[in-house]
């Protein structure tokens, strides 16, 4: 906001000032712009982005479309002079490089030193550890069916089974049948590893082929910092490409690069690429092609971040002819909040090295290769000198045909001066091959085969009676340093999946469809989201021999104690180690099976199929058939006259087991009212406390109701059984005669106690009888006694009258 006068607030406010100011108009003049009409304020909003700036400018645009020139000359001249130290900082390991691909012998050397047509032969030391290295892993890398298999993450459900097995399908078919170019960059790729030491892919997502791709890119054009221990960590990567005319175009017009004039392509060439295509017997000054480096690095751009911002990866591109920077793009996501930096690169090491670059078998066994080279030619020589020896001969002697080599079969003439021929002939004294240098050779020969891991073991030199754990040893001993490298190619393969697998399931359907041409379906987005993709090869075995002597050792500790091993998945192994197709047909198992109805397991009981329970199904209906199968008298009858009876039984058995123990769970389950956790699901210990302690619980109640329905059934059983019937009706029969008895005695206790009671009223009449008679008297005299004394007191109150006068009546 810009201000060109001073202005205060008024302390009340604008209407304290009074009407008489005027007030003040504004104008819009444009949606930046806010002008006071008096012209004393000028106000200018922060303009919003804009789509030609940088503020306006996508996340993923170019931004060097968007930065000043002086900005992109500073950035171009301090990022090329950075490579130019990374390329000095490599030079040693590049010149060890450059040398041991001179002794690689491709190629025949038409040698004029010590004479014409001298021995040019090389030692094949280091070509056959290469190619052996290469046929080795191939076959362990990338099998027939693909190098993709899947790895379950959390909790195994069927759900995520299926979903791994659609992954793994839908990578395999996009490594082998979609990326035309995958294996053969591959296998490239592994030739240059073992050569080289150090190897590279470049994963990322092509526009123009509108899929995945990997490409192989040699170490020589990929320049890191000598001190760098990763890519991760690595402070700058930078990728040296060569584009042609035409491509060049193609990615300016498409916006891809900056629209800017070129020039003459400059091409550009390391010392390893021109020995690279001597050896190949190609040359590259025809080579017309623009040369590129596209570095990858943490940077503050001015313009772009402040100063004292951190340094953000950002991806620059520059002709090195010109020094143009052609692109500048971020190299993070945009939702990640720490803008870590998005890795396109896959670093292949065979041995770690001092520095950042691995070392390679020409570093390795280079020097062995060169000796042996010096060698092998010195003995060619010496064997033509001794058959074609060279001498003097005197002066007057004269040979027809001059001097060249005498044919077999031939005869010349010759002109002698003087004496017998021998006396005019002096043969030198060219001796033999020495068999010293044989023997050496034979020495360096095979020190450079030990240290490159190409050694043979003399198998004659083992016992046929050796114990399998004595070979196994043998085997460790000699692969061990084979089996450190392929498990650090196992390592970098999982980390190029990883980058395949975030491609692939970023493109992939959210729901499944169905594509023709595939003629299965697609897994989607969500399933890669369930499992993690990993290589086919096993770090911990890098030849199938060495493998099939582990499975063999396993085999023979298995006839010990057969009963504690899964001897089908033990033989299906050994049968994939051997590379032998289809062992799931061959060998079926029991985690292959789908769910059937109780008919089908029944079916497959008999032809001996392997059957599976699943927890949800109806166990209590599938026992049923089961059992219904096994009280059929005529199909038991066939059964019986089947050698495989008692396997048949068995598996049927077996089978029943596992329906009886899910059946028993959802008992559990009833009585606990809540549905228990998954079989292998881990629980908290507390969790697992308090669970067993309700399980307790439930297994006494689940136990009671069972004792009670075998006590039914058991009864149930016995009221069918004639004999105890009749026992039945015998103990009934003495029932009734018992009953009958005890309720004639009960009656007559009965009678007896009527009579009792009967006898004692009457007593009780009797008895209130007499005391009422007693009673009766008793009250008689007692009123005869008071009506006595109530006489005699009256008799003694009666006042006495005075006597009567006589002669008074």
């Amino acid at each position: 906001m810009a201000i060109d006068k001073s202005v205060y607030a008024a302390p009340l406010g604008l209407d304290s000032l009074g009407a008489d100011v005027p007030a003040l108009d504004i104008e819009i003049v444009n949606p930046e712009r806010v002008m006071l009409d008096d012209g004393s304020v000028e106000i200018t909003l922060a303009p919003g982005p804009d789509a030609n700036s940088l503020e306006g400018a996508p996340f993923d645009a170019n931004l060097a479309e968007y930065l000043d020139d002086d900005v992109l000359v500073g950035l171009s001249s301090d990022l090329m002079g950075e490579v130019d130290a990374d390329i000095q900082g490599r030079k040693e390991w590049a010149d060890t490089f450059v040398k041991g691909l001179e002794v690689l012998g491709f190629k025949y050397e038409m040698r004029t030193d010590p004479w014409e047509d001298a021995c040019g032969v090389y030692s094949t030391i280091l070509a056959e550890a290469a190619i052996r290295f290469q046929a080795e892993t191939m076959s362990e890398t990338f099998p027939a069916a693909g190098p993709v298999k899947t790895k379950i993450l959390g909790e195994v459900t069927r759900e995520k089974e299926e979903a791994a097995e659609r992954v793994k399908a839908d990578m395999n078919y996009e490594l082998t049948d979609v990326m035309t170019e995958y294996r053969p960059e591959h296998e490239r790729m592994l030739y240059a590893l073992g050569l080289a030491g150090s190897a590279f892919k470049k994963v990322y997502y092509d526009p123009t082929l509108g899929r995945q791709v990997a490409i192989y890119l040699p170490a020589e054009d990929v320049i890191v910092p000598y001190g760098a221990s990763h890519l991760e960590t690595a402070e700058r990567v930078t990728h040296v490409m060569r584009k042609t005319e035409n491509e060049m175009a193609k990615l300016q017009a498409a916006g891809f690069y900056r629209d800017v004039e070129l020039g003459e392509p400059t091409p550009y060439h390391t010392d390893i690429e021109e020995k690279k295509a001597e050896e190949g017997g190609f040359s590259i000054t025809q080579d017309n092609r623009f040369a590129l480096y596209e570095v990858h690095a943490n940077l503050v751009i001015d313009g772009v971040d402040d100063e004292d911002e951190l340094a953000k990866p950002y991806v620059v591109t520059i002709e090195k002819g010109t020094g143009l920077v052609l692109a500048v793009r971020r190299n993070w996501n945009p939702d990640d909040p720490l803008e870590l930096k998005r890795q396109h690169f896959v670093h292949y090491v065979y041995v770690p090295g001092f520095g950042f670059y691995g070392l390679g078998l020409i570093h390795i066994i280079g020097g062995y290769a060169k000796a042996g080279t010096s060698i092998i030619r010195q003995l060619v020589d010496a064997g033509t000198l001794s058959n074609l020896p060279g001498g003097l001969k005197s002066r007057g002697l004269r040979v027809k045909g001059d001097d060249t080599p005498i044919a077999p079969g031939e005869f010349r003439d010759v002109d002698v001066p003087s004496g017998s021929i021998r006396d005019n002939i002096l043969p030198l004294p060219y001796k033999e091959p020495s068999q010293t240098l044989l023997a050496l050779l034979n020495q360096i020969t095979e020190e450079g085969r030990r240290l490159g891991a190409i050694s043979d073991m003399n198998i004659s030199d083992m016992s046929a009676n050796a114990p399998v754990g004595t070979t196994l040893a043998l085997l460790e001993r000699t692969l061990k340093p084979m089996a450190a490298v392929q498990a650090r190619v196992h390592y970098a393969m999982k980390q190029e999946f990883k980058l395949l697998r975030k491609i692939i399931a970023e493109y992939a359907p959210t729901e499944y469809t169905y594509v023709p041409d595939r003629g299965e379906p697609r897994a989607r987005q969500d399933d890669y989201a369930m499992v993690e993709v990993i290589p086919v090869s096993d770090p911990n075995s890098s030849t199938m021999a060495q493998r099939v002597v582990q499975y063999q050792a396993v085999l023979q500790m298995a006839q010990g104690a057969p009963q504690i091993y899964d001897l089908p998945l033990l033989h299906r192994q050994m049968i994939e180690v051997m590379g032998i197709k289809n062992a799931d047909k061959l060998v079926p198992m029991t985690e292959d099976s789908k769910p059937a109805d109780p008919v089908s397991e029944n079916m497959a009981a008999l032809v001996g199929k392997p059957m599976k329970a699943f927890i949800y199904q109806d166990h209590d209906a599938h026992m049923a058939t089961h059992q219904a199968l096994m009280q059929d008298p005529m199909i038991m009858a066939t059964i019986g006259q089947n050698p495989m009876a008692q396997q048949i039984m068995g598996a049927l058995q077996a089978h029943m087991a596992e329906h009886l123990a899910f059946a028993y769970r959802k008992q559990m389950e009833d009585k606990l009212g809540v549905p228990l956790p998954a079989p292998d699901q881990e629980m908290p210990e507390e969790m697992e406390i308090q669970l067993s302690r309700l399980l307790a619980d439930a297994g006494r109640q689940v136990t009671q109701a069972h004792q009670q329905e075998a006590a039914q059934q058991q009864a149930q059983q016995q009221a069918q059984d004639p004999a105890f019937q009749l026992q039945q009706q015998e103990v009934q029969i003495k029932a009734q005669e018992v009953q009958r008895k005890a309720k004639k005695d009960q009656t007559d206790a009965a009678l007896a106690a009527e009579k009792l009671k009967l006898e004692k009223t009457k007593v009780q009449i009797n008895a209130v009888a007499e005391g009422e008679k007693l009673d009766a008297a008793q009250r008689q005299h007692k009123r005869k006694t008071d009506i006595d004394a109530a006489k005699t007191m009256l008799s003694m109150n009666k006042p006495q009258q005075p006597p009567k006068p006589p002669g008074r009546r």
